[in-house]
């Protein structure tokens, strides 16, 4: 089972929480990218990359046996912040589609560079599955 921890007071964040209370078995996802399991890249578009990234994070965690629900945490880096402000709504369907209404505790950070020259953003992620 999961808490969101939201600090009485505080005022209540958009698409992410300020911290998961959570007990069980936990899962660590490397930094998964914008390109499909057979690291081909389908898009360049922002967007499209933070779907297929997110996707790819749901893809690990579903691997323990996890859901989306069951991520507690995510950093996402990515290399041009002005990429990233520039379209919230698309941004926020192709976070629900992969993730539903689920908002664990996040931090995003602009970045020089990701290893992959074509990726325009990395996710790195910790689930909790439930015992």
């Amino acid at each position: 089972m999961h808490k969101i921890l939201q600090p009485e007071g505080w005022a209540k964040p958009l698409g992410y929480s300020n911290g998961m209370e959570a007990r069980g078995r936990q899962i660590f996802v490397g930094g998964q990218i914008g390109w499909n399991g057979q690291c081909q890249f389908e898009t360049d578009d922002f967007v499209g990359q933070v779907r297929q990234t997110l996707q790819n994070v749901v893809d690990v965690v579903a691997a323990a046996g996890g859901e989306p629900h069951h991520i507690t945490t995510m950093t996402w880096y990515f290399v041009d912040k002005a990429e990233y402000l520039a379209d919230p709504k698309g941004l926020g369907e192709a976070y629900r589609s992969v993730m539903g209404r689920h908002f664990p505790a996040m931090a995003a950070v602009q970045v020089v560079a990701l290893v992959e020259d074509r990726a325009k953003i990395e996710i790195q992620a910790t689930a909790v599955i439930p015992d």
